[in-house]
C-alpha cells in the first residue's frame, strides 16, 4: 500500500519533544481499513516513509482518531524542515 500526502510539521513537547505531520481523513481512512493486518501494540502502523530524497522506517502512531508521522531530527536537518513547514510525505505500508 503507497500513500503520498501534504501535511504542516508540528511539534509536541511533551516530556519527549517531537516533530509530527498529520495523515488526512482519507488516508486514514485506507490505513484503519488495513491496520489490523500490520498494526503492532497500542495500533502502531510500521512504514517507510520519504520527504522528497530522504528515506527513513518508521511507524504510525494513532492519535484523535487518526494517524501521525513522527518525523526524526537527521530527516528535518536533510531537507531543511521546520515548525509550520507544508511538506509532502510518502508512505509504504507492507500488506
Amino acid at each position: 500500500m503507497n500513500l503520498a500526502f501534504s501535511g504542516e510539521m508540528w511539534f509536541w513537547k511533551g516530556p519527549a519533544p517531537w516533530h509530527f505531520i498529520t495523515v488526512p481523513d482519507d488516508e486514514c481512512g485506507e490505513l484503519a481499513a488495513r491496520s489490523a493486518l500490520v498494526t503492532y501494540g497500542w495500533g502502531m502502523i510500521p512504514v517507510t516513509a520519504q520527504i522528497e530524497g530522504t528515506g527513513w522506517k518508521t511507524s504510525l502512531f494513532p492519535k484523535d482518531g487518526r494517524y501521525i508521522v513522527p518525523v526524526k531530527a537527521w530527516v528535518r536537518k536533510a531537507e531543511g524542515l521546520e515548525v509550520g513547514d507544508l511538506v509532502t510525505v510518502r508512505l509504504t505500508v507492507d500488506v
